[in-house]
């Protein structure tokens, strides 16, 4: 199968440094030498499209840009990219959310995905007017998508749930084609979710071994359920011509953190209800050393950031290997980001997408299936 690479737009700003912000950390928190305009972020999803990503990945939260808002601007700026609108249910009624998936597949012409974030923080979520528990909001995520996925059905739908009510809801417009529903999750209530609704279930950058057995776990939940699902990874990269230039970059990004302010980050981090928020603490466990938890697997993003903390560190082709060996274990999308998000999707969409096109993990989206492999300019800079 053909791998699927997404990117991802930094909605609160950009910098040659890691920019803060989300799971536990305040709003406001985010911030950038490169503010997140609209002119800014036309050039990320324009590099993406052009060396071959099929999507980016837009965040949720109070301290970024509004997704649905941002990308419905963007969508006319592209051609062919995807967006991975990120959203959370509850914020919105099903039906209402289900019309404006609808909308923007018309309007963009079928290039909206979608990710589901329960949302793991009881402050933040309050913040909102949202004031159920964790698994309260797991459950009214099970039946947000229950009423979303019967009414692009075409359904006319009726719920009396525990915590979500419509009546005689039905679309005068369906979606087509039906965006594919995007989830991760690392709890129980997660997992049922994850088995009963969605297409493709992502797991943040974790040791080879620890995927494999999130993957057999989700895996086993959804046969129960009679569905299976498609996997993917979140990762941060750095990829350069030689291994050396990459490690010298991921020290250079924490160079700058002093001793207080990673101590406080790290502290609004603890405060996160979300599982996967603590499977990340611990890869690191507050060290700035021992920072490589596996070959070319980094844990050193998670110091200053929350959410996904890991990033993929080496030459191309040392990229390219670790991709491959997560590929092995069942991954098929990978939803990539790096800091500048620019100039990070030019390394890896010029250096390590050759590697694995001449591999056959991999093709442009825009090349038709019979083509003869394009050239990309530099694609053979630094093969090593």
């Amino acid at each position: 199968m053909t791998l699927t690479f997404h990117w991802f737009l930094p909605t609160y700003g950009d910098s040659r440094d890691v920019v803060g912000g989300g799971h536990g950390l305040p709003a406001g928190a985010a911030s950038g030498a490169r503010p997140a305009t609209l002119s800014y972020l036309r050039q990320i999803v324009h590099a993406a499209e052009q060396v071959g990503f099929v999507g980016a990945l837009t965040p949720t939260g109070a301290w970024c840009e509004d997704a649905w808002l941002t990308t419905a601007m963007l969508a006319d700026t592209t051609e062919r990219l995807k967006f991975l609108v990120a959203f959370r249910p509850g914020l919105v009624s099903p039906t209402l959310a289900a019309q404006m998936a609808a909308t923007f597949q018309w309007h963009s012409r079928g290039r909206l995905l979608l990710n589901v974030v329960t949302g793991g923080e009881s402050h933040e979520q309050r913040a909102y007017g949202d004031f159920l528990d964790k698994d309260a909001r797991y459950a009214r995520t099970d039946e947000f998508l229950q009423v979303v996925r019967a009414l692009w059905r075409g359904e006319t739908v009726s719920l009396s749930g525990d915590h979500l009510q419509v009546e005689d809801a039905r679309l005068n417009r369906l979606p087509d084609p039906v965006p594919d529903v995007y989830f991760g999750g690392s709890s129980p209530a997660a997992g049922r979710v994850a088995a009963r609704h969605v297409d493709a279930y992502l797991t943040w950058g974790e040791p080879p071994d620890a995927v494999a057995r999130k993957i057999a776990w989700v895996n086993g939940l959804a046969a129960a359920e009679g569905r299976t699902l498609r996997h993917g990874i979140r990762l941060h990269v750095i990829t350069r011509d030689t291994s050396e230039q990459a490690w010298a970059q991921a020290r250079r990004l924490l160079d700058g953190i002093d001793q207080a302010t990673l101590e406080k980050v790290q502290a609004g981090l603890g405060r996160s209800e979300s599982e996967g928020q603590k499977r990340m603490l611990a890869l690191h466990g507050g060290r700035r050393d021992d920072l490589e938890i596996y070959p070319n697997l980094w844990a050193g993003v998670g110091l200053v950031r929350g959410g996904a903390g890991t990033a993929l560190v080496g030459s191309h082709a040392e990229v390219a290997d670790r991709i491959e060996e997560y590929h092995r274990l069942g991954l098929t999308e990978f939803v990539l980001s790096g800091y500048p998000h620019l100039e990070e999707a030019y390394w890896f969409g010029e250096g390590v997408l050759p590697i694995l096109r001449e591999r056959g993990l991999w093709r442009h989206p825009a090349e038709p299936a019979s083509a003869e492999p394009a050239s990309i300019p530099f694609a053979t800079a630094g093969a090593q």
